[in-house]
Parts: C-alpha cells; sequence; structure tokens
C-alpha cells in the first residue's frame, strides 16, 4: 500500500486535503470519487499543499502570492485551448510562459509548466497557483484530462471566460461612466459655491437690506462648505468605513443584499446577472459531461450576494435528494421564470446544456438592452440636474442686484 496525499473540493464548493492508503494512484482517485470529492491534486510523498518535504520546487512555489488577473486567465486560456489542438501540453505552456509579458503572470505560467514537467496532471500542477487558478477552473481542467477531452474542454472554458469577461466589461462601464459624470458635476458646484458664490455675496454686505429668500439658503451653504467642508467629507468618509466594516458580518451583510434584490431596477439586473453567468456556466459542464451537482457548489462560492448564494446552496441539497433542477429554481424563488421554464424544457428534451445556453443569451442581450438605454438616459439627466443647481446658484447672485436697481429706480 502507497500513502497519497490529496486536495480536492466537496460538493459544497470546499476543499479538502488529507492523506489516504491505495495500491496505485487510479485506485486513491477512484477511492476519492467514492466520497464525492473532485480530485484537484494527487501525488504520492508529497504534502496536499503543494509543498515538497525534500524542499524542491521550494523557489517557485514561493511565488504563490503572484496571481493571475482575470483578463490573464482568460488570455492565458484561449492560447491554451488553442495550441494544445496542435502541439503537447508541456511544449505548450513552455511557449506560453517564455511569451508571457509581466513577472507575476509569467511566474505563475512558470510555476505550473513545472509541475507538469514533474509529471503532475495540468490539474494538480494548477493547484499549486490557488489564486490564479479558482476551484470551478481546475475541476473542468480534471474532468477534461479523465475523460481525454481537455482541448475540448479548454475551448468551452476559454469561451466561458470570454463571455463573462465582455459581461464584466459591461457592468464597469455602465457603473463608471455615470459615476464620472456625477463625480465631475459635483465637483464644478462645490467649486461655485466655495470659490465663486463668496466673492459676489461680499458685494452685497454693505447695501443694507434684506436679501432674498434664495439668496440667503445659496449663502448659508456656501459658509456651511467653506469653513466645515473638511469635516462633512471626513464624516462622509468615517461613514464609508463603519458601513464597510459593519457589511463584513454575515447578519448585516445579508440583510443589506436581500435590501437590494428588492429594490425597483437595481435588484432585477443584479438577480438577472448572476443567473445568465450561473446558467452559462453550468451550461459549459453539462455539455462536457461534468457533474451537475459539482458545478453547481463550485459556481455557489463564487456568488457575493448572500441572499443569491443561499439560493444556489439550497439548489444543490434539493438535487442531490433527488429533485430536479426546474423545480428547485422555482422553489428558489429568485431567479427569472425564464431560466426556470427553459431549463424544464431542457430537462424534458434531453437538451439542458442547450436550453440554459439560451438563458443565458436572453439574459445578457436584457442586461445590453437595459445598460445602453439607461446610459442614453441618465447622461442628459446628469446634466439637466447640474444646469439646474448652476442656474439656482446664478439666480441667488442676480436676484439682490435686480433688488438694487428697482431699489434705485425708486
Amino acid at each position: 500500500m502507497t500513502e497519497f496525499t490529496y486536495l480536492a473540493v466537496d460538493r459544497r464548493g470546499r476543499e479538502k486535503s488529507g492523506r489516504l492508503r491505495a495500491d496505485t494512484i487510479d485506485r486513491a482517485r477512484a477511492m476519492l470519487d467514492g466520497r464525492g470529492l473532485a480530485v484537484l491534486k494527487l501525488e504520492q510523498g508529497r504534502e496536499a499543499d503543494g509543498g515538497d518535504r525534500s524542499g524542491k520546487g521550494r523557489p517557485l512555489l514561493a511565488l504563490r502570492a503572484r496571481r493571475l488577473s482575470a483578463k490573464g486567465l482568460t488570455l492565458f486560456t484561449r492560447q491554451l485551448s488553442t495550441l494544445a489542438q496542435v502541439s503537447p501540453l508541456e511544449e505548450a505552456l513552455r511557449t506560453l510562459s517564455r511569451q508571457t509579458e509581466g513577472g507575476p503572470a509569467r511566474a505563475v505560467l512558470a510555476n505550473t509548466h513545472m509541475g507538469v514537467m514533474e509529471g503532475r496532471r495540468l490539474a494538480d500542477a494548477m493547484a499549486a497557483e490557488p489564486r490564479s487558478f479558482p476551484p470551478l477552473y481546475r475541476a473542468m481542467i480534471a474532468a477534461g484530462e479523465n475523460s481525454g477531452s481537455l482541448p475540448v474542454i479548454l475551448e468551452r472554458l476559454s469561451r466561458l471566460l470570454e463571455r463573462q469577461a465582455a459581461i464584466r466589461s459591461k457592468v464597469i462601464t455602465a457603473i463608471a461612466y455615470p459615476a464620472v459624470l456625477a463625480g465631475f458635476a459635483v465637483l464644478v458646484v462645490v467649486a461655485l459655491m466655495v470659490l465663486v458664490v463668496p466673492r459676489v455675496v461680499e458685494q452685497f454686505d454693505t447695501v443694507g437690506q434684506t436679501l432674498p429668500l434664495l439668496t440667503r439658503i445659496v449663502i448659508g451653504i456656501s459658509d456651511l462648505l467653506a469653513h466645515w467642508g473638511w469635516l462633512i467629507a471626513l464624516l462622509l468618509a468615517l461613514g464609508g468605513l463603519a458601513a464597510w466594516q459593519v457589511l463584513r458580518h454575515e447578519g448585516p451583510r445579508a440583510r443589506f443584499d436581500a435590501a437590494l434584490l428588492r429594490l425597483p431596477v437595481l435588484g432585477r439586473l443584479i438577480r438577472d446577472l448572476h443567473a445568465a453567468r450561473m446558467a452559462r456556466t453550468l451550461a459549459t459542464m453539462v455539455a462536457s459531461r461534468l457533474p451537475l451537482l459539482d458545478g453547481l457548489a463550485l459556481t455557489a462560492q463564487t456568488v457575493h450576494n448572500r441572499v443569491l448564494r443561499r439560493a444556489s446552496e439550497n439548489i444543490v441539497e434539493a438535487i442531490r435528494g433527488g429533485g430536479s433542477l426546474s423545480a428547485a429554481l422555482r422553489r428558489a424563488g429568485v431567479f427569472p421564470p425564464l431560466l426556470v421554464y427553459l431549463a424544464a424544457s431542457g430537462e424534458s428534451a434531453g437538451r439542458l446544456d442547450e436550453m440554459l445556453e439560451r438563458a443565458a443569451e436572453y439574459l445578457e442581450q436584457e442586461f445590453d438592452t437595459f445598460t445602453s438605454a439607461a446610459l442614453a438616459m441618465l447622461e442628459p439627466v446628469i446634466i439637466i440636474a447640474m444646469g439646474g443647481i448652476v442656474a439656482v446658484i446664478i439666480l441667488a447672485i442676480l436676484l439682490p442686484i435686480l433688488q438694487l436697481q428697482s431699489l434705485t429706480g425708486l
């Protein structure tokens, strides 16, 4: 009997490590599969975390703090998918590690290539870089190696990551553009209130007349910003920091996430984005003949919204108990009806991967349409609001002047 050390992922998406005894490495892998564990790394006489008792390889493994960015992982997967179809895996990894620009990314790929050269499987070599290759990614690579269809899995993974990158880019664009425009508008208004209004108001100090109400309100706000602006900024910063600390606790974060989902427009947008991502990931896993439960469990760990994460975990338990995916989605009550309907249609017709893919495409198309319309409307709204505030400030300055002219005319 030989002792093996392993690193695996259970059905809830949690990493497990340990040791077991078996006659061969294939027998050890079968034993882990029987326990419901997706094997990420299995070695003889090595520590499960990728360390080497002899000290061999420590200089490379010391670079584990470095990582591939999301963009880097997408590019690497696409390039590896292309090269793996025409060259051996070791040669493809060596080519990519040499051609990659940047120290951290090159170190990660060199470490992965070294692991494969030492005789490990690709998924096992990637387990030495857990920050660069997430558990779901490694599980799909391991499944591709087990089934002998690694190039096909890499192609599907690359398409999945590219689509997720496109959606992520649209989300950033949808948030960044109005945020920059609104921030610039606020800076302009604050500059007017702090730098311009006080100089103009000085001309009215010697008039001896009661200024109009609007002018007095604007002067009061200007004085508040000029003298206490630093305190207001400090209080806002402290309030943001306190809110961030509170949201790090599970209870307040769950209530906050539930409140987000109840918002009229934003809540539906968050729900649909999560549903599209889950549908596309599951479609890729089903098409690759990977276990649906493993995909759901690993996907659930990547969801940031606590309500949606709990719903995803409940779906895993429901399917494990013998239920169908569509019935579990329906009972969760937080997924779009379209996804539930198409999942049910796919299950009844034996085309679940195709129906999930269609659901993801439709939900992503709805998101594209919504963001395009929202951006088209939001820009003029911010400009009009800024123009209205500036008009009020100018009117507050002009009213005393008009009042003085009327008094002089009398």
